[in-house]
C-alpha cells in the first residue's frame, strides 16, 4: 500500500529495496535551501541491520501489509515485554528494540496494536497519548514570566519532560508518546 513518506511513524513497517524495514525514528528536516524531507531510521526485520534513508515529504513509500492484533500489555521482564491477545488469550514476548522508544510509556493493562508478518511480531503501536503522574518538579523561578518558560519534571515512569510552571508534583498530565512532550494537564 503506497503512502506519503511524511506519514510514516516509529513502529510502521515498510518495504524498501526488496526488504522489510521497521521504522525506529523519524525526523522532518527543513534545510534553508530546497524542499523539506523526512529522514527515517530503519531496522531490517530479518537481519537487524540499521539504515537511514531520506525521502522528500511528497514522495510515496510502500507500507507493508501486516496482520494486526489487539493486545493487552501485561508486564516487562528485562528487555522483553509480554502482551496477551484479547481474542485467543495467547501470550507473546516482544523485545524492547522492536517496540522502540515508546516502550517507556507502556502501562499495565494498556491496549496496543501488535503488527506481525508471517507470524513474527514486527511492531507495536501504543496509544498516541498517555496520562501519567508527575513525581518531582523543580520549583518555579520568580521573575520567569516569558510565555515559553518551561521547567523540568519527572514522571512516574522515570522519564523527564518539560512542563509549564503551574504544574506541580502530584499533578496528572497527558504526554505525547511519539515525541515524549507535555500536551496538557489531565482532565480527571
Amino acid at each position: 500500500m503506497k503512502v506519503n513518506a511524511n506519514t510514516m511513524r516509529p513502529g510502521h513497517v515498510l518495504e524498501h529495496n526488496g526488504k522489510l524495514w521497521v521504522i525506529t525514528k523519524t525526523a522532518i528536516v527543513q534545510p534553508g535551501k530546497g524542499g523539506a524531507f523526512i529522514q527515517l531510521e530503519m531496522k531490517d526485520v530479518r537481519t537487524g541491520n540499521k539504515s537511514t534513508e531520506r525521502f522528500r515529504t511528497q514522495e510515496t513509500v510502500e507500507r507493508a501489509r501486516l496482520d494486526e492484533h489487539e493486545m493487552t500489555f501485561l508486564f516487562a521482564e528485562g528487555d522483553s515485554f509480554t502482551f496477551m491477545d484479547k481474542e485467543t488469550f495467547e501470550q507473546v514476548a516482544i523485545p524492547r528494540d522492536i517496540i522502540g522508544d515508546p516502550a517507556v510509556f507502556l502501562q499495565d493493562g494498556m491496549e496496543v496494536t501488535v503488527q506481525s508478518h508471517e507470524g513474527s511480531p514486527l511492531g507495536v503501536e501504543i496509544p498516541g497519548k498517555v496520562t501519567l503522574l508527575i513525581t518531582e518538579s523543580d520549583p518555579v523561578v520568580k521573575g520567569q514570566t516569558a510565555s515559553s518558560s518551561y521547567k523540568p519534571a519527572k514522571l512516574e515512569n522515570g522519564v523527564s519532560i518539560l512542563v509549564p510552571p503551574h504544574i506541580e508534583a502530584g499533578t496528572r498530565v497527558v504526554v505525547d508518546t511519539a515525541s515524549g512532550e507535555y500536551v496538557e494537564r489531565a482532565k480527571d
